[in-house]
């Protein structure tokens, strides 16, 4: 089975069309989507809609900390993340907020788990960015391989029989098989709003035969994108960085 995993959509329609395009040519039978559906980009109405239609098809789900914040006003943005919210809360319909606010926190599914955030405390929403925090999540993940956001940089981490974990740079498009004597934690970039320097759409496709995970990017319309954005009346800045992926 191929299963597309993806994160952090962020309203970005634009991003989220060429995402789905390329992991079903690349053969995706499963999706799974780790959250942060909304916030920042200009579609969120049709983001959301698109993962209800998903769900129903068998999709995996998870709330992210912006789709939580739709309904929870005392989740903790800064000033620009919460003008997005603020304007997003105004333009979904009540069927849409209840989708979101009704999402799991983590999923577990045969030996993987998936989740927002680190999974030591996924109510919290805390970043996993280098090998100390990946360790605090294995200490709390018994899973074998687990997945998560929340970043928006690519990320791979491995912890060994010794329990000593290690961080791995994932190259794009190469397979990266997930050896069984290790247990894996992959940090999803973003589809919606990359972060590392690389505009492109981030995913990943897994691959649960050969157990290689390969980390991928869909080029997409980021004008059409940005224009969706201010056309909202949202911060400029939040279109004027999808080009750099910063």
């Amino acid at each position: 089975m191929r299963i597309a995993v993806l994160s952090d959509i962020h309203a970005n329609r634009q991003a989220f069309e060429a995402v789905l395009g390329e992991a079903d040519r690349r053969g995706a039978s499963r999706y799974v989507i780790l959250g942060d559906i909304v916030g920042y980009g200009g579609d969120p109405g049709w983001c959301v809609q698109t993962c209800m239609a998903l769900a129903e098809q068998g999709a995996i789900i998870i709330r992210g900390n912006h789709d939580q914040a739709v309904s929870d006003p005392l989740i903790s943005l800064n000033d620009t993340a919460r003008a997005a919210i603020d304007w997003t809360a105004g333009v979904l319909s009540h069927s849409e907020k209840a989708f979101l606010k009704d999402l799991p926190l983590e999923i577990r599914e045969e030996d993987r788990l998936y989740v927002h955030a680190d999974a030591s405390a996924p109510q919290k929403f805390r970043y996993v960015t280098d090998t100390d925090d990946a360790a605090v999540h294995f200490s709390a993940c018994q899973a074998r391989l687990s997945f998560c956001g929340h970043v928006h940089v690519p990320a791979l981490y491995a912890l060994s029989a010794a329990g000593k974990p290690t961080a791995f740079a994932p190259h794009s498009s190469t397979g990266i098989p997930l050896l069984p004597q290790r247990r894996w934690l992959a940090v999803m970039g973003s589809v919606g709003q990359p972060r590392d320097g690389n505009p492109a759409a981030a995913f990943a496709m897994l691959d649960t035969e050969t157990g290689e995970l390969c980390f991928l990017r869909a080029a997409y319309d980021i004008e059409a994108a940005a224009a969706s954005i201010r056309a909202a009346g949202l911060p400029d800045r939040l279109a004027a960085r999808l080009f750099k992926g910063t």
